[in-house]
């Protein structure tokens, strides 16, 4: 049986609808738990499918949170090896800093529902069953980052122009998080209750958006990432 280790943050922010995807294409997951599990890749192995999720930290913050310097050295094994990768928000911008590509506060940070526009490359991928400008996808990012050297970008938001990327032939980064689901999602909203109240984001219209857009973001996401496995093997 094919292997999926996935590196998580917080429990909340969790595979979502990719657990199912991954259920029924015969992947095994096992789930390692960031700064309590170790990450070295002596440790994790080779897995087929290395996931990395998104978390409430900065990439840049490993002077406070020091696996994350494991968690960079393991994405530059994998990716140096052409091994299948996949990075979601927080995971998405350390695979960018282990390419060697910056990141850095984004102007605005997006909290909410907005739709990727795609590129020429996007419209071609995989993924092209989420990334269409019909069809709105969760954000919860503060960072952004520049287009690692020999990435291909496949999406983009007015605020955050690089959402989503592959480089070399089986690793893919996204910005947002097409994994969410509408139940999951409340627990997000408990979990971050400061920062939506910092923001000024009203609980309540946030809650009705998840509940309402979510189900078809679902499906496009169990739809694109089937394409996607399918496409480096897996």
């Amino acid at each position: 049986m094919k292997t999926v280790t996935v590196i998580r943050h917080v429990a909340f922010e969790d595979l979502g609808t990719l657990a199912g995807v991954f259920h029924q294409r015969g992947l095994a997951c096992h789930t390692l738990e960031a700064g309590i599990d170790p990450l070295t890749p002596e440790v994790v192995g080779d897995p087929d499918l290395l996931v990395v999720l998104g978390g409430p930290i900065g990439a840049g913050d490993e002077d406070q949170y020091p696996f994350l310097r494991d968690t960079l050295a393991l994405l530059q094994h994998r990716l140096a090896a052409q091994r299948p990768t996949l990075g979601l928000c927080l995971g998405a911008q350390l695979m960018a800093r282990a390419l060697g590509a910056r990141v850095y506060r984004a102007a605005v940070p997006e909290i909410g529902w907005q739709a990727l526009t795609p590129t020429l490359a996007g419209q071609a991928s995989p993924l092209a069953a989420l990334i269409r400008p019909d069809l709105p996808v969760f954000h919860w990012h503060g960072d952004t980052f520049d287009l690692p050297t020999g990435a291909t970008l496949l999406a983009a938001t007015p605020a955050c122009h690089h959402q989503a990327y592959t480089w070399g032939a089986a690793a893919l980064g996204l910005q947002c998080h097409p994994e969410v689901q509408a139940t999951g999602l409340e627990r997000w909203l408990i979990g971050h209750a400061a920062e939506l109240a910092a923001a000024g984001i009203a609980v309540t219209a946030l809650r009705e958006d998840n509940h309402r857009l979510a189900p078809a973001l679902e499906v496009a996401c169990r739809t694109a990432f089937d394409g996607w496995l399918a496409s480096v093997g897996l």
